[in-house]
């Protein structure tokens, strides 16, 4: 990209969509770190796209979410496409159509999503979700040099043309562990789910406890079952007394639960600080867990994000969830390009 008009009207659009990560203790704001828009990462260069040019003038970007998913993911997928919408609407950009795609959440579905998409004239793919359907229609995009902006908090499927605008755990990671050694916290503990996220969350969380001069005293992981959650709780519960911090990357749903278990258990909440990712997320659930109280966790800055609501509640009756802003930043950088780049909006 060149040109200061050209950088200037990008510029713009950037600083209106960016978003900030900072330290959140249950309803305090406790510090501020500026991070990438979204939160997200663009791994190496992109292919110019190759699709063909509508005839009609239109430029269609397809947005492939998981909507007939069922539970969260399938609200979450709601949420997303109203605010794709909401995006194009106050961008005004009336020559981009958006061609809405259901993945269903599985990965043959993103494929066939995507080949749907890129037959009807799709000259970018906005989304999928899940890191599964990302590989998935980010294989049949780059057969045809069709960039995608993807949603999966997975860096591992990022390729080449295949683009993440995300909150990816990793980052999440960085800034709490970095934040908590900032405090002079300097033994660690674990409690973590056993699955990918738990996974990605754990290498990331003994690399950045060695890299700030810290140690993990203990890490354990938990299945569903709730009889092998106690055992991990049990297991850190008996080394309370060498740690000052406990970690625990999971979602609103468990969080309160381990909590409570390391409640009673014996270890002191007040003595130990209790440290989480973006999962807890603002969560009525975390907020209203009083053993929660003055736990940290990273969050997107928050100001952006209540006039986002505010604008999305007007035009939908209900608030948003979190990663719909990611679908609007996704869209509104799309809108950007087709209004200022011309014919080489998405190379």
């Amino acid at each position: 990209m060149s040109g200061m008009s050209r950088e200037g009207a990008i510029a713009r659009v950037w600083r209106h969509m960016r978003l900030g990560l900072s330290v959140v203790a249950t309803g305090l704001l406790v510090a501020a770190c500026t991070t990438q828009l979204g939160g997200g990462t663009a791994p190496l260069a992109g292919e110019p796209a190759a699709a063909a040019q509508a005839t009609d003038g239109q430029v269609r970007i397809a947005l492939i979410l998981p909507l007939t998913a069922q539970g969260n993911a399938g609200l979450a997928a709601q949420s997303m496409k109203n605010a794709a919408e909401m995006a194009l609407a106050e961008f005004k950009v009336s020559n981009v159509q958006l061609l809405v795609k259901d993945d269903g959440g599985s990965p043959q579905g993103a494929q066939s999503a995507a080949q749907q998409a890129i037959s009807e004239g799709a000259e970018i793919i906005v989304g999928p979700l899940f890191a599964q359907s990302v590989s998935a229609a980010g294989q049949v995009a780059r057969s045809r040099n069709i960039p995608v902006i993807a949603f999966s908090t997975d860096a591992s499927v990022a390729a080449r043309g295949v683009y993440l605008l995300s909150f990816l755990p990793e980052t999440d990671v960085r800034r709490i562990v970095s934040y908590a050694a900032s405090r002079g916290k300097r033994s660690f503990a674990a409690l973590m789910p056993d699955n990918a996220y738990g996974t990605v969350v754990e290498a990331a969380f003994q690399q950045e406890v060695a890299r700030h001069g810290g140690r993990v005293v203990v890490l354990e992981k938990y299945p569903h079952d709730a009889n092998q959650t106690a055992e991990a709780v049990r297991r850190v519960a008996q080394a309370a007394s060498q740690i000052d911090s406990i970690f625990i990357p999971d979602s609103p749903d468990t969080v309160p639960q381990v909590a409570q278990a390391l409640a009673a258990n014996g270890v002191d909440i007040k003595r130990v600080q209790l440290l989480g990712t973006g999962l807890w997320g603002d969560d009525t659930r975390i907020s209203s867990e009083k053993l929660l109280d003055g736990g940290w966790y990273p969050s997107p800055e928050q100001t952006g994000f209540r006039n986002f609501s505010g604008r999305y509640r007007a035009r939908y009756g209900q608030d948003p969830v979190r990663t719909a802003t990611l679908a609007y930043d996704a869209v509104a950088l799309v809108a950007a390009l087709v209004k200022t780049q011309g014919m080489q909006r998405f190379s």
